[in-house]
Protein backbone atom coordinates (compact mmCIF):
# COMPACT_ATOMS: atom_id res chain seq x y z
CA UNK A 1 0.00 0.00 0.00
CA UNK A 2 1.34 3.31 -1.13
CA UNK A 3 0.27 6.78 0.42
CA UNK A 4 1.08 10.05 -1.05
CA UNK A 5 2.23 12.75 0.87
CA UNK A 6 1.98 14.54 -2.64
CA UNK A 7 1.77 13.34 -6.02
CA UNK A 8 2.08 14.75 -9.58
CA UNK A 9 2.69 13.50 -12.57
CA UNK A 10 6.35 12.01 -13.37
CA UNK A 11 6.99 13.74 -16.85
CA UNK A 12 4.87 16.33 -19.20
CA UNK A 13 5.24 15.92 -22.64
CA UNK A 14 8.32 16.50 -24.21
CA UNK A 15 8.19 16.15 -27.99
CA UNK A 16 5.23 17.51 -29.95
CA UNK A 17 3.72 16.75 -33.52
CA UNK A 18 5.61 20.66 -34.05
CA UNK A 19 8.75 19.89 -32.66
CA UNK A 20 8.86 16.62 -35.00
CA UNK A 21 8.06 18.28 -38.01
CA UNK A 22 10.67 21.32 -36.95
CA UNK A 23 13.24 18.85 -36.74
CA UNK A 24 12.82 17.02 -39.29
CA UNK A 25 11.93 20.04 -41.84
CA UNK A 26 15.20 21.23 -40.52
CA UNK A 27 17.49 18.40 -41.00
CA UNK A 28 16.07 17.83 -44.82
CA UNK A 29 16.86 21.03 -45.59
CA UNK A 30 20.76 20.81 -44.01
CA UNK A 31 21.15 17.57 -46.06
CA UNK A 32 19.76 19.05 -49.21
CA UNK A 33 21.57 22.78 -48.61
CA UNK A 34 24.66 21.74 -46.02
CA UNK A 35 26.38 24.47 -44.37
CA UNK A 36 24.44 27.19 -45.78
CA UNK A 37 21.43 25.95 -44.36
CA UNK A 38 23.62 25.49 -41.13
CA UNK A 39 24.62 29.04 -41.35
CA UNK A 40 20.98 30.27 -41.58
CA UNK A 41 19.60 28.46 -38.42
CA UNK A 42 22.08 29.52 -36.66
CA UNK A 43 21.53 33.18 -37.39
CA UNK A 44 17.91 33.24 -37.26
CA UNK A 45 18.09 30.86 -33.71
CA UNK A 46 21.01 31.57 -32.16
CA UNK A 47 22.38 35.41 -33.74
CA UNK A 48 24.94 33.62 -34.54
CA UNK A 49 27.04 33.74 -38.01
CA UNK A 50 31.20 33.13 -38.10
CA UNK A 51 32.75 33.23 -40.96
CA UNK A 52 33.95 29.56 -39.53
CA UNK A 53 31.90 27.62 -37.17
CA UNK A 54 35.19 26.10 -35.94
CA UNK A 55 37.15 27.87 -33.28
CA UNK A 56 40.44 28.67 -33.41
CA UNK A 57 43.20 28.25 -31.10
CA UNK A 58 43.31 32.03 -30.34
CA UNK A 59 39.66 32.04 -28.97
CA UNK A 60 40.63 28.97 -26.84
CA UNK A 61 43.74 30.55 -25.51
CA UNK A 62 41.45 33.93 -24.68
CA UNK A 63 39.17 31.56 -22.83
CA UNK A 64 41.83 29.83 -20.65
CA UNK A 65 42.77 33.12 -19.72
CA UNK A 66 39.23 34.04 -18.61
CA UNK A 67 38.70 31.24 -16.63
CA UNK A 68 40.23 31.46 -12.52
CA UNK A 69 42.98 29.38 -11.63
CA UNK A 70 41.38 28.14 -8.61
CA UNK A 71 38.58 26.87 -11.29
CA UNK A 72 40.99 25.12 -13.75
CA UNK A 73 41.85 23.27 -11.25
CA UNK A 74 39.17 21.78 -9.99
CA UNK A 75 38.49 20.82 -13.66
CA UNK A 76 41.63 19.39 -14.17
CA UNK A 77 40.59 17.23 -10.52
CA UNK A 78 36.96 16.52 -12.14
CA UNK A 79 38.56 15.49 -15.70
CA UNK A 80 40.99 13.32 -13.72
CA UNK A 81 38.62 11.10 -11.85
CA UNK A 82 36.38 10.60 -15.11
CA UNK A 83 39.34 9.76 -16.87
CA UNK A 84 40.60 7.14 -13.90
CA UNK A 85 37.28 5.54 -13.69
CA UNK A 86 36.52 5.14 -17.44
CA UNK A 87 40.19 3.68 -17.99
CA UNK A 88 39.16 1.33 -15.23
CA UNK A 89 35.94 0.27 -17.09
CA UNK A 90 38.40 0.07 -20.54
CA UNK A 91 40.45 -2.34 -18.74
CA UNK A 92 37.66 -4.75 -17.99
CA UNK A 93 36.88 -5.06 -21.66
CA UNK A 94 39.95 -7.68 -22.66
CA UNK A 95 39.91 -9.24 -26.44
CA UNK A 96 39.32 -12.68 -26.37
CA UNK A 97 40.15 -15.55 -28.41
CA UNK A 98 39.49 -19.31 -27.71
CA UNK A 99 39.68 -23.09 -29.63
CA UNK A 100 36.24 -23.91 -29.61
CA UNK A 101 36.88 -27.39 -31.50
CA UNK A 102 40.35 -28.61 -32.91
CA UNK A 103 41.28 -26.30 -35.97
CA UNK A 104 38.28 -24.08 -34.96
CA UNK A 105 39.34 -20.37 -33.52
CA UNK A 106 36.52 -17.66 -32.46
CA UNK A 107 37.60 -14.25 -31.16
CA UNK A 108 36.46 -10.86 -30.70
CA UNK A 109 38.37 -7.14 -30.72
CA UNK A 110 37.00 -4.30 -29.02
CA UNK A 111 37.41 -1.32 -32.14
CA UNK A 112 36.67 2.04 -31.13
CA UNK A 113 34.57 3.85 -33.62
CA UNK A 114 36.47 6.82 -35.86
CA UNK A 115 34.81 9.82 -35.16
CA UNK A 116 32.53 11.16 -32.28
CA UNK A 117 30.13 14.25 -31.99
CA UNK A 118 30.01 15.58 -28.38
CA UNK A 119 26.84 17.82 -27.67
CA UNK A 120 27.76 20.07 -24.70
CA UNK A 121 24.40 21.90 -23.79
CA UNK A 122 24.70 25.44 -22.90
CA UNK A 123 21.50 26.74 -23.13
CA UNK A 124 20.55 27.07 -18.82
CA UNK A 125 23.57 27.21 -17.43
CA UNK A 126 27.01 26.61 -18.78
CA UNK A 127 27.53 23.03 -18.74
CA UNK A 128 31.11 22.41 -17.65
CA UNK A 129 30.80 18.78 -16.83
CA UNK A 130 29.23 17.96 -19.59
CA UNK A 131 32.47 18.03 -21.62
CA UNK A 132 34.16 15.15 -18.97
CA UNK A 133 31.74 13.12 -19.71
CA UNK A 134 31.40 13.05 -23.53
CA UNK A 135 35.18 13.87 -24.45
CA UNK A 136 37.23 12.66 -21.77
CA UNK A 137 35.81 8.96 -22.14
CA UNK A 138 35.67 9.14 -26.36
CA UNK A 139 39.65 9.42 -25.91
CA UNK A 140 39.97 7.06 -23.00
CA UNK A 141 38.34 4.23 -25.10
CA UNK A 142 40.61 5.22 -28.34
CA UNK A 143 38.71 7.19 -30.48
CA UNK A 144 40.94 8.94 -32.94
CA UNK A 145 38.74 12.34 -33.29
CA UNK A 146 36.12 14.17 -31.32
CA UNK A 147 34.30 16.89 -32.49
CA UNK A 148 32.63 18.74 -29.60
CA UNK A 149 29.82 21.29 -30.33
CA UNK A 150 27.99 23.95 -27.80
CA UNK A 151 25.70 26.70 -28.13
CA UNK A 152 26.99 30.23 -28.20
CA UNK A 153 26.16 32.40 -26.36
CA UNK A 154 23.87 35.33 -26.65
CA UNK A 155 25.81 35.77 -30.43
CA UNK A 156 29.57 35.98 -28.54
CA UNK A 157 30.54 32.45 -29.08
CA UNK A 158 30.68 29.59 -26.38
CA UNK A 159 31.06 30.56 -22.82
CA UNK A 160 34.92 30.76 -21.86
CA UNK A 161 34.58 28.54 -19.10
CA UNK A 162 33.04 25.77 -21.01
CA UNK A 163 35.18 26.02 -24.28
CA UNK A 164 38.01 25.75 -21.51
CA UNK A 165 36.24 22.78 -20.53
CA UNK A 166 36.05 21.50 -23.97
CA UNK A 167 39.44 21.93 -24.68
CA UNK A 168 41.30 20.46 -22.11
CA UNK A 169 38.97 17.09 -22.14
CA UNK A 170 40.90 16.15 -25.07
CA UNK A 171 38.17 18.01 -28.09
CA UNK A 172 40.02 17.45 -31.55
CA UNK A 173 37.93 20.40 -32.84
CA UNK A 174 35.10 22.50 -31.30
CA UNK A 175 32.18 24.36 -32.85
CA UNK A 176 30.27 27.06 -32.10
CA UNK A 177 26.90 25.64 -32.74
CA UNK A 178 23.48 24.90 -30.63
CA UNK A 179 20.65 22.73 -31.48
CA UNK A 180 19.57 20.74 -34.63
CA UNK A 181 22.20 22.28 -36.60
CA UNK A 182 24.49 21.62 -34.16
CA UNK A 183 23.56 17.90 -34.32
CA UNK A 184 23.46 17.77 -38.35
CA UNK A 185 26.86 19.41 -38.36
CA UNK A 186 28.65 17.21 -36.29
CA UNK A 187 26.43 13.84 -38.34
CA UNK A 188 26.92 15.08 -41.79
CA UNK A 189 30.14 16.89 -41.24
CA UNK A 190 31.16 20.50 -41.79
CA UNK A 191 33.97 22.68 -42.76
CA UNK A 192 36.40 19.58 -43.64
CA UNK A 193 35.19 17.92 -40.48
CA UNK A 194 33.69 14.02 -40.83
CA UNK A 195 30.73 13.04 -40.21
CA UNK A 196 30.53 11.07 -36.61
CA UNK A 197 30.27 7.44 -36.34
CA UNK A 198 28.49 8.30 -33.26
CA UNK A 199 26.31 11.24 -31.66
CA UNK A 200 26.86 11.56 -28.08
CA UNK A 201 25.29 14.55 -25.22
CA UNK A 202 22.05 16.00 -23.66
CA UNK A 203 19.70 18.65 -24.60
CA UNK A 204 16.82 20.36 -25.32
CA UNK A 205 13.93 18.61 -26.98
CA UNK A 206 15.03 19.40 -30.05
CA UNK A 207 18.21 17.91 -29.59
CA UNK A 208 16.67 15.09 -28.37
CA UNK A 209 14.21 14.55 -31.37
CA UNK A 210 17.50 15.65 -33.69
CA UNK A 211 19.44 12.28 -32.23
CA UNK A 212 16.22 10.30 -33.03
CA UNK A 213 15.65 11.03 -36.54
CA UNK A 214 19.20 10.86 -36.97
CA UNK A 215 19.60 7.53 -35.46
CA UNK A 216 20.93 5.09 -37.84
CA UNK A 217 22.98 7.51 -39.76
CA UNK A 218 24.71 7.74 -36.80
CA UNK A 219 24.85 5.90 -33.69
CA UNK A 220 23.59 7.61 -30.70
CA UNK A 221 24.13 7.11 -26.79
CA UNK A 222 20.48 7.26 -25.62
CA UNK A 223 17.58 10.00 -26.22
CA UNK A 224 17.04 11.92 -22.90
CA UNK A 225 14.77 13.68 -21.34
CA UNK A 226 14.47 16.03 -18.43
CA UNK A 227 16.97 14.78 -15.40
CA UNK A 228 15.22 13.16 -13.06
CA UNK A 229 15.63 11.84 -9.20
CA UNK A 230 14.22 9.69 -6.40
CA UNK A 231 15.41 8.94 -2.96
CA UNK A 232 14.80 6.07 -1.19
CA UNK A 233 14.69 7.30 2.16
CA UNK A 234 14.38 6.03 5.94
CA UNK A 235 13.63 7.07 9.59
CA UNK A 236 17.25 7.21 9.90
CA UNK A 237 17.80 10.23 7.40
CA UNK A 238 18.18 13.70 7.39
CA UNK A 239 15.16 15.52 6.18
CA UNK A 240 16.82 18.63 4.93
CA UNK A 241 19.45 16.80 3.48
CA UNK A 242 16.73 15.39 1.41
CA UNK A 243 15.10 18.28 0.56
CA UNK A 244 18.29 19.81 -0.62
CA UNK A 245 19.21 16.82 -3.33
CA UNK A 246 15.23 16.99 -4.67
CA UNK A 247 15.81 20.75 -5.22
CA UNK A 248 18.86 20.33 -6.46
CA UNK A 249 18.20 18.61 -8.97
CA UNK A 250 14.73 19.86 -9.88
CA UNK A 251 16.96 23.22 -10.80
CA UNK A 252 17.77 21.50 -14.12
CA UNK A 253 14.78 22.69 -15.44
CA UNK A 254 10.64 23.20 -14.78
CA UNK A 255 10.21 19.56 -15.58
CA UNK A 256 12.20 17.76 -13.69
CA UNK A 257 10.79 14.97 -11.74
CA UNK A 258 11.62 14.54 -8.30
CA UNK A 259 10.41 11.77 -6.12
CA UNK A 260 10.70 10.47 -2.24
CA UNK A 261 9.83 6.99 -1.60
CA UNK A 262 10.11 6.76 2.20
CA UNK A 263 9.17 3.85 4.76
CA UNK A 264 8.65 6.57 7.61
CA UNK A 265 5.52 9.26 7.08
CA UNK A 266 7.24 11.45 9.65
CA UNK A 267 10.17 11.53 7.40
CA UNK A 268 8.21 12.61 4.84
CA UNK A 269 5.81 15.14 5.91
CA UNK A 270 9.90 16.47 7.71
CA UNK A 271 11.12 16.29 4.06
CA UNK A 272 7.99 18.43 2.81
CA UNK A 273 8.65 21.46 5.30
CA UNK A 274 12.41 21.19 4.86
CA UNK A 275 11.73 21.79 1.00
CA UNK A 276 9.32 24.66 1.81
CA UNK A 277 11.93 26.33 4.36
CA UNK A 278 14.19 25.97 1.55
CA UNK A 279 12.49 27.46 -1.20
CA UNK A 280 12.25 31.04 -0.56
CA UNK A 281 16.16 31.40 -0.56
CA UNK A 282 17.28 28.28 -2.52
CA UNK A 283 19.41 30.06 -5.13
CA UNK A 284 17.36 28.54 -8.50
CA UNK A 285 14.04 28.60 -7.01
CA UNK A 286 12.07 30.11 -10.05
CA UNK A 287 13.10 26.67 -12.05
CA UNK A 288 13.11 24.13 -8.50
CA UNK A 289 10.26 25.42 -7.61
CA UNK A 290 8.37 24.98 -10.59
CA UNK A 291 9.85 21.61 -11.04
CA UNK A 292 8.77 20.51 -7.48
CA UNK A 293 5.00 21.47 -7.70
CA UNK A 294 4.52 20.38 -11.16
CA UNK A 295 6.30 17.07 -11.00
CA UNK A 296 7.73 16.23 -6.86
CA UNK A 297 6.02 13.81 -5.01
CA UNK A 298 6.49 12.00 -1.43
CA UNK A 299 5.65 8.16 -1.26
CA UNK A 300 4.99 6.44 1.79
CA UNK A 301 5.61 2.74 1.77
CA UNK A 302 5.20 -0.05 4.18
CA UNK A 303 8.52 -1.24 3.96
CA UNK A 304 12.02 -1.59 2.30
CA UNK A 305 10.61 -3.99 -0.31
CA UNK A 306 7.65 -2.08 -1.47
CA UNK A 307 10.14 0.61 -1.42
CA UNK A 308 12.44 -0.92 -3.71
CA UNK A 309 9.50 -2.73 -6.00
CA UNK A 310 8.37 1.58 -6.34
CA UNK A 311 11.80 2.73 -7.31
CA UNK A 312 12.12 -0.30 -10.21
CA UNK A 313 8.64 0.68 -11.46
CA UNK A 314 9.85 4.39 -11.45
CA UNK A 315 13.43 3.23 -12.86
CA UNK A 316 14.81 6.68 -12.03
CA UNK A 317 17.52 8.39 -14.06
CA UNK A 318 19.39 9.42 -10.53
CA UNK A 319 18.22 7.07 -7.51
CA UNK A 320 19.89 7.98 -3.85
CA UNK A 321 19.19 5.33 -1.00
CA UNK A 322 19.49 7.26 2.40
CA UNK A 323 18.90 4.20 4.55
CA UNK A 324 20.53 2.37 7.84
CA UNK A 325 24.07 1.11 6.85
CA UNK A 326 23.79 -2.07 7.29
CA UNK A 327 21.01 -2.52 4.78
CA UNK A 328 22.69 -0.47 1.90
CA UNK A 329 24.18 -3.30 0.43
CA UNK A 330 21.07 -5.34 0.53
CA UNK A 331 19.67 -2.11 -1.64
CA UNK A 332 23.12 -2.09 -3.88
CA UNK A 333 22.06 -5.91 -5.03
CA UNK A 334 18.59 -6.13 -5.11
CA UNK A 335 17.34 -2.72 -7.15
CA UNK A 336 17.42 -3.44 -10.70
CA UNK A 337 16.26 -0.01 -12.68
CA UNK A 338 18.31 3.03 -12.59
CA UNK A 339 20.82 5.33 -14.33
CA UNK A 340 23.18 5.74 -11.59
CA UNK A 341 23.02 4.46 -7.76
CA UNK A 342 24.13 6.68 -5.10
CA UNK A 343 24.44 4.83 -1.62
CA UNK A 344 24.55 6.28 1.84
CA UNK A 345 23.74 9.87 2.91
CA UNK A 346 26.67 11.18 1.79
CA UNK A 347 26.33 10.29 -1.54
CA UNK A 348 24.40 12.77 -3.42
CA UNK A 349 23.72 13.25 -7.32
CA UNK A 350 25.54 16.41 -7.93
CA UNK A 351 28.69 14.12 -7.11
CA UNK A 352 28.14 11.88 -10.24
CA UNK A 353 26.83 15.40 -12.27
CA UNK A 354 30.13 16.90 -11.78
CA UNK A 355 32.77 14.97 -11.50
CA UNK A 356 33.51 12.31 -8.95
CA UNK A 357 34.06 9.91 -11.69
CA UNK A 358 31.23 7.96 -13.02
CA UNK A 359 29.25 9.19 -16.43
CA UNK A 360 26.38 11.74 -15.98
CA UNK A 361 24.48 10.85 -19.26
CA UNK A 362 22.23 8.78 -17.99
CA UNK A 363 18.78 7.27 -19.05
CA UNK A 364 15.50 8.97 -18.26
CA UNK A 365 11.69 8.18 -19.10
CA UNK A 366 11.93 4.88 -17.66
CA UNK A 367 14.53 4.06 -20.07
CA UNK A 368 16.77 2.35 -17.17
CA UNK A 369 14.00 -0.61 -17.28
CA UNK A 370 16.76 -1.91 -20.43
CA UNK A 371 19.90 0.16 -20.28
CA UNK A 372 22.34 1.84 -18.90
CA UNK A 373 24.13 5.21 -18.95
CA UNK A 374 26.77 6.07 -21.10
CA UNK A 375 29.97 4.94 -20.55
CA UNK A 376 32.99 3.76 -22.04
CA UNK A 377 32.12 0.81 -23.88
CA UNK A 378 29.86 2.91 -25.66
CA UNK A 379 32.72 4.08 -27.75
CA UNK A 380 33.75 0.11 -28.95
CA UNK A 381 32.33 -2.17 -31.10
CA UNK A 382 32.72 -5.53 -30.44
CA UNK A 383 33.30 -7.29 -33.74
CA UNK A 384 33.42 -10.97 -34.17
CA UNK A 385 36.11 -12.99 -35.76
CA UNK A 386 36.47 -16.71 -37.03
CA UNK A 387 39.44 -18.86 -38.31
CA UNK A 388 39.37 -22.30 -39.24
CA UNK A 389 41.84 -24.94 -40.40
CA UNK A 390 41.19 -28.12 -42.57
CA UNK A 391 40.22 -30.22 -39.37
CA UNK A 392 37.72 -27.01 -38.21
CA UNK A 393 35.86 -27.78 -41.58
CA UNK A 394 35.71 -31.27 -40.82
CA UNK A 395 33.99 -30.69 -37.48
CA UNK A 396 31.33 -27.95 -38.14
CA UNK A 397 30.77 -27.79 -42.08
CA UNK A 398 28.21 -31.12 -41.99
CA UNK A 399 26.13 -29.83 -39.38
CA UNK A 400 26.29 -26.66 -41.43
CA UNK A 401 25.24 -27.79 -44.32
CA UNK A 402 22.40 -29.69 -42.61
CA UNK A 403 20.71 -26.84 -41.07
CA UNK A 404 21.05 -24.71 -44.04
CA UNK A 405 19.62 -27.21 -46.01
CA UNK A 406 16.57 -27.62 -43.94
CA UNK A 407 16.21 -23.91 -44.11
CA UNK A 408 16.48 -24.24 -47.82
CA UNK A 409 19.30 -22.16 -48.39
CA UNK A 410 20.96 -24.32 -50.31
CA UNK A 411 23.55 -22.16 -51.44
CA UNK A 412 25.07 -21.60 -47.59
CA UNK A 413 24.93 -25.12 -47.92
CA UNK A 414 26.70 -25.78 -50.69
CA UNK A 415 29.65 -23.14 -49.51
CA UNK A 416 30.18 -26.49 -46.85
CA UNK A 417 30.21 -29.39 -48.84
CA UNK A 418 32.08 -28.01 -51.28
CA UNK A 419 34.97 -27.13 -48.76
CA UNK A 420 34.21 -30.76 -47.46
CA UNK A 421 34.56 -32.48 -50.96
CA UNK A 422 38.04 -30.66 -51.61
CA UNK A 423 39.67 -32.07 -48.44
CA UNK A 424 38.23 -35.32 -49.54
CA UNK A 425 39.85 -34.46 -52.84
CA UNK A 426 42.78 -33.36 -51.39
CA UNK A 427 42.70 -37.29 -48.79
CA UNK A 428 42.66 -39.16 -51.91
CA UNK A 429 45.20 -37.78 -54.02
Amino acid sequence: MTTYLKQAPLYSQQVTDDVRRTVSEMLARIERDGVEAIRHYSRELDGWEPESFVVDEATIAAAEDQVDETLREHVAFAQAQVRAFATAQRATLQDLELETLPGVTLGHRHIPVGTVGSYVPGGRYPMLASSFMTVVVPKVAGVERVVACAPPQRGAGIHPAMLYAMSTSGADAILALGGVQALAAMALGIEGLPGADVVVGAGNAYVAEAKRQLFGEVGIDLLAGPTEIAIIADETADPELIAADLLGQAEHGPTSPAVLITTSTELGRAALAAIDALLPSWPTRDVAGAAWSAHGSVAVVEDLDAAIALSDEIAPEHLEVQVAEERLDECLQRLRNYGSLFLGAQATVAYGDKGVGTNHVLPTMRAARYTGGLWVGKFLKTCTYQRLTDEGTRRVAPAIAAIASAERMDGHALTATMRLERLAQGAHG
